[in-house]
């Protein structure tokens, strides 16, 4: 409508400059005469000031009539079906199974150290080795002395099966052969505990003990500490109430942020077992350690997936406004077709999940509703409406 009086006016406007036997406006700009252009555009621009003067007293007439003067201007946003994943916020220390002190098995000086700190080890890879005190040339000994106890025994016995010789001799052999290779079998273990082997691959974090200590077993002789950073986790505390909602298989993301990075992984292993000091069960999350520099006890923040849905409604909480019932509720927008006012309806909402500063909703808004965003909270139900959106 204003548009059309817009027109309308100028048109008048135009019509009544060419006419009454004045001279048209091709006529002034075919002369030339720069005064008496400059004159004309001045009258020109009075009589189009006094029309749109005249237009906005009609435009205020008219919004009297149809009730549409000084409507409340809103913005809107369009209420969406789409997938919804809410995370279980905890926070956790990184640990490895892998991460042990390396004691001696037997006393004696630390003759010889074959690592260093920071270099990657196999598993059984020989990391020190200990003063055996002689053990070598005994256990030489021990094995001359059974190969003849065993050369000894193969006669006595071929002459058994013969029918010569005695049973008593025959069964003092295969005792003597026996014993010397039990003998000899003791002394390669105890030989074996004079030697320090890595029990797992991995990393040489410290050397406790420098070459030519005299070292012993139990506490306080550490030699090493080995690590292993490529099986790392971070086990949480999870409240008994998310016990459904927590599985093995879970989508997880753990944030570091000393590193200030994130990592997608998967719960690999839920707790049988609620304690009863905090009403909790533990989580296990692996953390795939591909750049090397995730250490243990290095703090994370965790986000655990314990709810999704494939069809939900998330709409930020600042518009969701509260009665004195304790109901929530939302204002949504009816355009009229063809105009930019709309009538206001108010929604009682049931609200589900909240995530970040959006919360979903379980019902009360539909797919494709007009939500009010700014302006919400100075309307009301069944009020009229100009939307303002970009």
């Amino acid at each position: 409508m204003k548009n059309i009086l817009y027109l309308l006016g100028i048109t008048i406007l135009l019509h009544a400059c060419g006419g009454s036997g004045e001279t048209s406006v091709e006529d002034l700009v075919s002369q030339g005469d720069l005064e008496t252009l400059r004159a004309k555009k001045s009258e020109i621009s009075e009589k189009q000031k006094a029309l749109e003067t005249q237009i906005k007293q009609l435009d205020s007439a008219i919004a009297a009539k149809t009730g549409e003067g000084n409507l409340p201007l809103v913005t809107t946003i369009t209420a969406k079906a789409d997938t919804f994943d809410h995370f279980l916020e905890l926070q956790g220390d990184v640990k490895t199974k892998q991460n042990v002190l390396i004691y001696p098995e037997m006393a004696g000086t630390l003759y010889r150290v074959y690592v260093k700190e920071g270099q990657k080890v196999s598993k059984g890879q020989l990391l020190a080795a200990i003063d055996d005190g002689g053990m070598g040339s005994q256990l030489a000994q021990l094995k001359t002395q059974a190969q003849l106890a065993k050369t000894t025994f193969e006669r006595q016995k071929r002459l058994w099966e013969q029918k010569i010789g005695s049973e008593i001799q025959y069964l003092q052999a295969k005792t003597n052969y026996e014993a010397t290779e039990s003998a000899v079998k003791q002394a390669q273990s105890q030989l074996g505990k004079s030697t320090i082997r890595a029990p797992f691959s991995g990393i040489i974090d410290d050397v406790i003990k420098d070459q030519g200590t005299v070292v012993a077993p139990g506490p306080g002789s550490e030699v090493f500490r080995i690590v292993n950073l490529s099986d790392m986790y971070i086990e949480v505390d999870v409240p008994e109430t998310y016990l459904d909602g927590i599985t093995v298989g879970k989508q997880a993301k753990v944030y570091f942020p000393v590193l200030g990075d994130t990592i997608d992984t998967k719960v690999r292993q839920t707790g049988n077992f609620i304690s009863p000091s905090n009403r909790a069960f533990s989580v296990e999350i692996p953390v795939p350690n591909k750049k090397g520099n995730i250490k243990p006890n290095l703090t994370a923040k965790v986000n655990i997936n314990d709810y999704s849905s494939d069809n939900a409604i998330v709409i930020p909480q600042s518009i969701i406004s509260e009665n004195a019932e304790g109901e929530q509720y939302v204002y949504v927008a009816k355009p009229v077709e063809g105009e930019k006012h709309a009538t206001i309806a108010k929604r009682i909402v049931t609200t589900g999940k909240t995530q970040g500063s959006n919360v979903e909703i379980l019902s009360g808004i539909s797919d494709g509703d007009y939500l009010i965003k700014e302006g919400a909270r100075s309307v009301k139900d069944g009020q009229k409406v100009e939307i303002k959106n970009g």
